[in-house]
């Protein structure tokens, strides 16, 4: 019995280590998911719709940004007015990935499996950080704090901005 009161600490300290671990991890989901499924465009379907995809991002936030008519969208209760936004900038996404994606020749462009990877967590982080800047997915999810330390601070969105086009430019051959 002695011998397993003298566990007891180390137990408690794997415990609250695996748990506090979880929470890290499961905070990041929110980056891991986006990126595995950028990967797999890039890896499946092509690195010429992948490359469009990143410019898509790009061109539609330009548009959204300017778009004049944010004011008739609703703006309450917060879950329609965060739909409302994602949709209007993904049916953006949508008609600029269409137009670049005849203009990305994908027969002369080369991204190796680890630049392919890293710009699919570039792309990601990208879109978690319009989340946190742009889009009021704060009024209807809380991040994790550990999230939160790398991607709500204001500076931070210009280098998250920064990442794909970044990377483009080093790993698109």
């Amino acid at each position: 019995m002695e011998v397993l009161e003298t566990f007891a600490p180390v137990g408690n300290f794997i415990t609250g280590n695996v748990v506090s671990s979880w929470d890290v991890i499961s905070g990041f989901l929110v980056v891991i998911v986006p990126a595995l499924i950028l990967f797999y465009i890039g890896w499946y379907i092509g690195r010429g719709p992948f490359v469009a995809i990143l410019l898509a991002l790009y061109a539609a936030y330009a548009v959204y940004i300017v778009f004049p008519y944010t004011g008739i969208l609703p703006s309450a209760p917060p879950i329609t007015a965060l739909a409302t936004r994602l949709a209007l900038y993904l049916g953006l996404v949508v008609l600029f990935y269409i137009i670049l994606r005849r203009v990305v020749v994908s027969d002369f462009l080369y991204i190796g499996i680890l630049g392919l990877g890293l710009l699919s967590v570039l792309g990601a982080a990208f879109l978690v950080a319009l989340a946190y800047h742009v889009f009021p997915v704060t009024e209807v999810y809380q991040f994790n704090p550990a999230l939160n330390m790398v991607f709500a601070a204001k500076q931070y969105f210009f280098w998250w901005f920064l990442g794909p086009a970044v990377g483009l430019f080093f790993f698109a051959k």
